[in-house]
């Protein structure tokens, strides 16, 4: 079964029409129409969690195919991802948290970057060594 497939059977599973999965995980129906069309384009991960999560099947399924489609009663529990977790005490650590997430990936390394500059400042130590683009965003990609 593809991706496509996937995504179209866990939407009918939940009884979702596309209109209503577009407005839960925050983009345009069209969106979810590509997203299912047979050539059509595949959503980025975190659209994926969020369509996960509301037509409430494993993600790793709908991602791969792998494993049970449903959530077991387990699972069910620990369905939010644990970076998703608000597990932060200090109002600006969270506001610095929720910013980041909010940023497009491509320009989270020069955030990660001035944040590394200005640490390194306060605490007298010298500045990371620069990288090159290709270098911010292969890093990135593998902790995202």
């Amino acid at each position: 079964m593809t991706l496509q497939q996937r995504i179209r059977l866990a939407r009918r599973h939940a009884g979702l029409s596309q209109a209503a999965v577009a407005r839960a995980v925050g983009v345009q129906r069209s969106a979810v129409s590509h997203w299912e069309a047979t050539v059509g384009k595949s959503p980025s991960t975190s659209n994926m969690r969020e369509l996960a999560l509301v037509t409430q099947v494993q993600f790793e399924w709908l991602a791969t195919g792998r494993g049970r489609m449903t959530l077991s009663e387990d699972v069910a529990m620990d369905s939010v991802a644990a970076a998703d977790a608000l597990l932060v005490d200090d109002p600006l650590e969270l506001r610095l948290l929720t910013a980041f997430r909010e940023t497009p990936t491509l320009s989270r390394a020069p955030l990660v970057e001035i944040a590394e500059q200005l640490a390194a400042q306060r605490m007298g130590r010298k500045p990371a060594p620069e990288r090159s683009l290709t270098e911010r965003i292969a890093a990135t990609e593998r902790t995202s």
